[in-house]
């Protein structure tokens, strides 16, 4: 808490008396109707900032983590080639990134029924910026009712220098943030070195503006307008939440009715619930709520007012948890399920779907083999009399060194290559290779054989094959 609510809390057996600064205050110079959070700390905010960094932190570093010749993660769209350490990802493995969005909307499904909005709280890149700015913002102006003060003073020195620090460093934090961003598809060590010397293409000035634009925007002025009225999950998580969903609640049994008291007063005596009415848990809301009046989609599952309503609790002499994670059925004075179909049903399907993408990336393959037909002629006698069938070979080699490839086919007994039977395929190429298959008609049984071409590298490490069919009459 700030000097105010201390001074308002540390008199024994006077009465509360915080009031809260009206929250849609509208201010000068502001646009908006501006929410001023205050700080607070706790268990939930720590964690919160703990993760917050350690998020920050991943994003900031990936970019610069070695791998071989090259930077262990790089989106490369020119090449199209996605590097993800060890892994190479092409154009014909996207399956895994349909699997990943299959994965991360059944996440949210499953986490959503069982936790509430606990993602916008705590990972939501939104979330985590818009606290980082606060941070500045705390440390440049100072607490919650400096902040409001500074806002509705007359410009001086002190509030344009202030000012001054806190979008400069704001500003900063865009900018590093959305050059980082394009380092996971441009390299690292170049994009800084061209950035700064102005030797980078214009795409990635034009891409670095409107990113450090959308962040400084987003996190420093629109905050909560996101969460409120652009971000979609906001709208549609309600259809994902039952009674038994972990969720911010307020015990109204307890805490009602509200009322400011002294510590040595009995509230029993006095009519009142454990809420003293203070506020502090509208004040730390980041989105301006009040948790008082029950579940509203506004709310983010962050904690704060968890946080602040047990150091009050803990002041007062109350037990805490007027405010805590809690679900629906256990205000009403129930006991919750955990185990109920619903979630259990998105956790089966995220479990397969797991399974199936790690399956998937365990089973691709480095080299890959693909026949097309001849569609104009399904087949040709030639002047020896044998039956001529001719194909594309495409050929794909997905590893990072040139390859020499020796190709067969089987399925016939005797058959005349017709086309180049070696060939050398260079790193990420998709070498196109057109032949022909000749075969003498007395033996072939049937009208129709089923063929496997086969593709093997010549120190025999990596082979590939698939079928075709070899088409003799009608």
């Amino acid at each position: 808490m700030d000097q105010q609510s201390k001074k308002s809390l540390g008199r024994e057996g006077q009465p509360i008396t915080v009031q809260p600064a009206r929250q849609g205050a509208a201010t000068r110079g502001n646009p908006r109707n501006r929410i001023y959070v205050r700080k607070t700390d706790g268990v939930w905010s720590q964690l919160r900032r703990r993760m917050g960094w350690v998020m920050m932190g991943l994003f900031l570093l990936l970019p610069w983590l070695p791998w071989g010749d090259r930077q262990a993660v790089l989106f490369d769209l020119a090449q199209r080639k996605f590097y993800v350490f060890g892994l190479t990802i092409w154009p014909q493995d996207l399956i895994l990134l349909a699997l990943l969005f299959m994965i991360a909307a059944f996440a949210l499904f499953f986490f959503t029924t069982f936790l509430g909005r606990v993602w916008c709280g705590y990972m939501c890149p939104q979330s985590v910026w818009t606290f980082i700015y606060i941070w500045f913002e705390e440390k440049i102006e100072g607490p919650r009712n400096k902040r409001m003060k500074l806002d509705q003073a007359p410009w001086d020195w002190n509030k344009l220098w202030r000012k001054t620090a806190k979008h400069s460093a704001w500003i900063l934090i865009a900018l590093v943030t959305a050059l980082t961003f394009l380092s996971y598809f441009y390299p690292s060590r170049e994009l800084y070195l061209d950035f700064f010397t102005g030797q980078a293409p214009g795409v990635i000035y034009f891409w670095a503006l409107f990113f450090t634009f959308c962040t400084y925007g987003n996190a420093g002025w629109m905050r909560e307008i996101m969460c409120l009225h652009m971000c979609p999950y906001a709208r549609f998580q309600s259809a994902m939440f039952d009674s038994d969903t972990f969720i911010v609640g307020y015990d109204t049994k307890r805490g009602e009715t509200r009322g400011p008291r002294g510590r040595k007063q009995d509230p029993k005596a006095m009519g009142l619930g454990d809420c003293i009415d203070c506020s502090l848990c509208v004040q730390v809301c980041p989105t301006g709520i009040d948790i008082r009046n029950g579940l509203q989609y506004e709310c983010i599952n962050c904690g704060a007012c968890i946080d602040t309503c047990d150091d009050v609790m803990a002041k007062m002499g109350y037990d805490k948890g007027l405010i805590s994670y809690t679900t629906e059925r256990q205000l009403a004075g129930g006991e919750s399920k955990v185990a109920r179909p619903k979630l259990l049903g998105y956790g089966v399907v995220l479990g397969v779907m797991v399974l199936g993408f790690i399956y998937t990336l365990l089973t691709l393959a480095p080299v890959q083999i693909d026949v097309l037909r001849d569609r104009n002629q399904l087949y040709r006698e030639t002047r020896d009399g044998l039956v001529e069938n001719v194909y594309t070979l495409r050929l794909l080699n997905k590893t990072d060194q040139d390859q020499q490839f020796n190709l067969s086919v089987t399925g016939l007994p005797e058959y005349r290559w017709s086309g180049d039977q070696t060939v050398r395929v260079a790193a990420g190429e998709v070498y196109t290779l057109p032949i022909s298959v000749a075969v003498d008609p007395f033996h072939l049984k049937k009208p129709m054989t089923e063929i496997i071409f086969e593709l093997n590298s010549v120190d025999g490490q990596l082979q590939s094959q698939t079928e075709s069919r070899f088409i003799s009459s009608m």
